[in-house]
């Protein structure tokens, strides 16, 4: 019995010292904690507690073997609550905020859960998002080119043609902007979603244009296998076993409508299309364009050079050009609900590729045709824009402007295209359409007037050159 009360006393004693110590040690003792008298309290300093395992197996300890196990007479008296709390303190608890190791992991089923799926998360963005980015559009491949290399006489036709439009873009506009010096063009520019985009230059309400546009347009798109199918007729190098194709067309266009009735309207476009592999590879392509004269009034020396001009643009390529080009013109701007062309001729030309000729010197006869434009159309202008006019002139211009309204709504192949392409400015698109027109019902002109002498040859298209 003394042996036992001694052994307590000396236990206690430490305990308290213990305590007494880590006032001047928390860091030390900070999360070490067992049970006395039933109230957690810190362990002494110099005890060390033992790691435990993630998950501790619970079995009862065997009883160790003491003299009072062993001889019943030297078993001490029933003791206490706290004096047994001190002989057989309960086991330690898992603390969730114990920031020693040797406390355990808190939570270590819905821990590993939550590992297993940052894990994954992981994993997968290392995998697919290289792919994705590895795999840059080509749009985004031609602009990185442009950036890195510039446009050079052995890049893709696409660049090659885009550069050029934009060139000649530039200085049209300036060229129309020192006609018209007091009215400026607004220019915007936009991008599409797919890659590409465009330029619109337009002027409204001028003293020598009521409405002048000069578009360039860049697109970047897939053609659906219906498409494909229908542009197979007149272009074979299309492979029929696709069932989408990457495509990409540059074109510039521009449309003038002067103030003046005597002054014609003129309208060229020229563009290129081809159809790429998915690594950017060209698989077929086409050029298309040309250009036509829409007077109101009718003067002969002014038709027979606008027509003289284009000649000696296709002639430096192919003598039979011209009155090929000059025939499918007339036949494309005939309005068939009104029985007559919408303007005096000019050239029309589309699909010639490399059953035509090759792709240089094709690409070599649209810029001699779109340089050949202001050369054939600034004597017009200048010539015509400041002759006195009255309002029945004036109604007539309205009249015929509708006539154009109805080709290019009903007929033209060119805003069809445009309207039905995914994402399409529709206003650069409609640009082309005049500022004003008029539809009067049952108009008939005069015999024997200008207006009469206009509608002859347009019944009746003739040659000019």
């Amino acid at each position: 019995m003394v042996l036992a009360r001694s052994a307590r006393w000396a236990y206690n004693s430490a305990a308290q010292r213990s305590r007494q110590s880590s006032r001047h040690k928390p860091l030390l003792t900070e999360g070490i904690r067992f049970y006395v008298n039933g109230t957690v309290k810190p362990r002494p300093y110099d005890a060390k507690p033992k790691p435990k395992p993630l998950v501790q197996a619970r079995s009862p300890t065997p009883p160790k073997h003491t003299e009072a196990s062993t001889n019943p007479s030297a078993a001490p008296q029933p003791s206490t609550t706290s004096e047994a709390s001190e002989r057989h303190p309960p086991p330690s608890l898992p603390n969730p905020n114990a920031k020693d190791k040797g406390q355990g992991v808190a939570y270590p089923f819905l821990r590993i859960t939550i590992g297993v799926v940052l894990c994954g998360s992981i994993i997968y963005s290392m995998f697919a998002d290289p792919l994705r980015l590895e795999s840059p559009s080509i749009a985004e491949r031609d602009a990185l080119a442009k950036r890195e290399s510039g446009i050079t006489t052995t890049s893709p036709m696409r660049l090659r043609m885009e550069a050029f439009i934009k060139s000649q873009q530039s200085l049209i506009v300036k060229t129309l902007q020192d006609l018209d010096p007091k009215h400026k063009f607004r220019t915007d520019t936009w991008t599409r979603p797919n890659g590409g985009g465009g330029i619109s230059c337009v002027l409204q309400d001028g003293e020598v244009f009521e409405k002048a546009g000069v578009n360039i347009s860049i697109v970047y798109g897939t053609l659906p296998r219906p498409a494909i199918e229908k542009m197979r007729v007149n272009h074979k190098a299309l492979d029929p076993d696709v069932d989408s194709l990457e495509f990409f067309a540059a074109g510039i266009s521009c449309v003038l409508h002067p103030t003046n009735p005597n002054a014609p309207t003129v309208h060229f476009n020229y563009r290129y299309f081809e159809t790429m592999d998915a690594e950017g590879n060209c698989s077929a392509w086409w050029f298309g364009g040309g250009t036509d004269l829409t007077p109101s009034y009718l003067f002969d020396e002014d038709a027979i050079h606008f027509h003289r001009t284009i000649k000696e643009a296709c002639d430096k390529h192919d003598r039979a050009y011209f009155p090929r080009f000059k025939g499918w013109c007339d036949k494309y701007f005939y309005i068939p609900h009104r029985g007559e062309a919408r303007g005096i001729g000019g050239i029309f030309f589309d699909d010639l590729d490399e059953q035509e000729k090759d792709q240089e010197q094709l690409f070599a006869f649209v810029k001699d045709c779109l340089l050949a434009f202001l050369p054939s159309y600034l004597p017009l202008i200048a010539k015509r824009k400041d002759m006195p006019y009255a309002a029945k002139e004036k109604e007539w211009q309205q009249l015929r402007r509708g006539r154009y309204v109805e080709f290019n709504l009903v007929h033209d192949r060119g805003t069809s295209f445009g309207l039905n392409t995914p994402g399409a400015r529709v206003e650069s698109i409609l640009m082309s359409l005049p500022l004003t027109a008029r539809w009067m019902y049952m108009h008939d002109a005069e015999k024997g007037s200008r207006e009469e002498r206009l509608l002859k040859v347009l019944k009746e298209p003739r040659e000019w050159v």
